[in-house]
């Protein structure tokens, strides 16, 4: 075959870096987003932080008084069309009346709060005030080792065993007297190999005048499953007593801890900085971002000047900087205008729940707010992502605010959320004694004219963690 050139015109997409930087970051989170402006500031020196203590610079990212993203000019520092803001005299904070007033005393130190023993410390703690032999401690501090988060000993006695050198030549009776000094540590509970055990700990520990102890400990060594499924006639008939001595039973043992090393446990709290805070503003309800989450960066006045001055073929590396630092401001600006565009359409929609609450939340899909902002949907998909809303009434991700509908007596529609807030109203009001069922439910909310197949009524209350009706029936 003889070789030949041809031509072909042809359309091809191509992202360019600045959109395909644009997009990461509108799908990065708060925390994401600092990150990565955190590696771009240690990577790259024409971009640094406002601080706000030197005037000139680059643009810099401002907070509006509409709530959007400005760049506030280097020149005067202020962004057009806004309100200067009242500068702090010499004492800043500390002017009287303010808050921190010098009146107050310099030299107070702040409280600390003090770190909390873990459970391990608390019983290694206890094992030191024992009069033992040395063997015998180590022996219960190998124990005390092997317990999990929740004060449980996993694994059995054999198995514990199994895992110490040869040269220890520990006898399994020394363990289970190692045990049980450990069992009779603080907090009651503590040591035991499953929730029946742990129980009967608890039990134990109590003064032998509690009422009701002798029946609990009755319940809890042989008819724990009975006690779970709520079969009350057995349980009535096992004990041969009237419904208060049940009651009492019951209060008793669900008064205990299943997780007696719990409160030792040191979870750290994770926290959520809002995007966006939605305020009553003369009636109406407005999306502003929140100045808390918004980086502020602006452009090296240094290297800037540099770059002005000289243009040779050797400064090539920090022009290219230059030009990525400028697109990086441009798309965090870009990224906060579109979650505030996105926020305050959304509000716009769902009026009613912040006026009312989840039942008055409306049907709202990801296609209505695009076409509404001229976005596409998977754009409002990604603003919707690990961004956070704060309302008077809690903290919500904004895809809290979507959600499948379904469909009325009337022809309209009714949001899933509605339809679950419905339900955990009509479960917390109804009668423990003869608690309603998922086609009570059904008919209930048939009755507002909502049609909800008992199936999906079910749906719906397991994701609201609520319990079947026979397990949520009491005395």
């Amino acid at each position: 075959m003889k070789p030949s050139l041809q031509l072909r015109l042809s359309q091809q997409l191509t992202l360019t870096p600045q959109l395909q930087q644009s997009i990461r970051l509108l799908q990065l989170s708060t925390l994401e987003l600092n990150q990565e402006v955190e590696r771009f500031l240690q990577e790259n020196p024409l971009l640094e932080r406002d601080e706000g203590e030197e005037e000139g610079g680059g643009p810099t990212l401002f907070t509006g008084v509409d709530g959007g993203v400005r760049e506030v000019s280097p020149s005067n520092g202020q962004s057009e069309g806004e309100v200067p803001q009242p500068e702090l005299g010499d004492g800043g904070w500390f002017e009287e009346g303010g808050f921190g007033s010098r009146d107050e005393e310099d030299n107070d130190a702040p409280q600390l709060a003090a770190d909390e023993p873990s459970l391990r410390e608390h019983l290694n703690w206890q094992l030191n005030l024992l009069q033992l032999p040395e063997r015998d401690r180590k022996i219960i501090g190998l124990l005390i080792d092997a317990l999990d988060d929740d004060g449980y000993l996993s694994q059995s006695l054999e198995e514990v065993a199994e895992l110490l050198p040869p040269e220890f030549e520990i006898e399994p009776e020394e363990l289970s007297i190692a045990l049980r000094h450990l069992q009779n540590f603080d907090p009651p509970g503590v040591g035991a190999r499953d929730l029946r055990e742990c129980l009967l700990l608890q039990l134990k520990a109590l003064p032998e005048d509690v009422p009701h102890r002798k029946e609990a400990m009755l319940i809890v060594e042989a008819h724990l499953e009975t006690l779970a499924s709520r079969d009350f006639g057995r349980l009535k008939k096992v004990l041969r007593c009237d419904d208060a001595c049940l009651r009492g039973v019951q209060k008793l043992i669900t008064g205990l801890n299943p997780r007696p090393g719990g409160g030792y446990s040191q979870d750290v709290a994770r926290y959520v900085i809002p995007d966006v805070v939605v305020r009553k503003v003369k009636g109406v309800w407005l999306a502003s971002l929140n100045p808390e989450a918004i980086p502020r960066l602006r452009i090296n006045r240094m290297y800037a000047e540099i770059l002005n001055r000289n243009r040779d073929a050797s400064l090539a590396q920090l022009a290219g900087q230059l030009q990525e630092a400028k697109w990086l401001i441009k798309n965090v600006q870009q990224r906060f205008d579109t979650i505030r565009r996105v926020s305050q359409a959304i509000v716009d929609r769902q009026r009613r729940f912040f006026e009312h609450g989840e039942v008055a939340m409306r049907p709202l899909v990801l296609r209505e707010i695009a076409d509404a902002l001229g976005l596409h949907e998977s754009t409002v998909s990604r603003v919707t992502t690990q961004k956070f809303m704060m309302t008077p009434r809690g903290v919500f991700e904004l895809k809290y605010f979507f959600g499948s509908h379904v469909a009325t007596e009337t022809g309209g529609a009714c949001s899933a959320t509605a339809i679950r807030a419905l339900i955990r109203q009509l479960v917390s009001a109804e009668d423990s004694r003869s608690p309603l069922s998922d086609s009570q439910l059904s008919e209930i909310l048939g009755q507002q004219g909502i049609v909800v197949a008992r199936r999906t009524v079910a749906k719906y209350r397991e994701s609201l963690q609520i319990l079947p009706v026979n397990l949520r029936k009491t005395l």
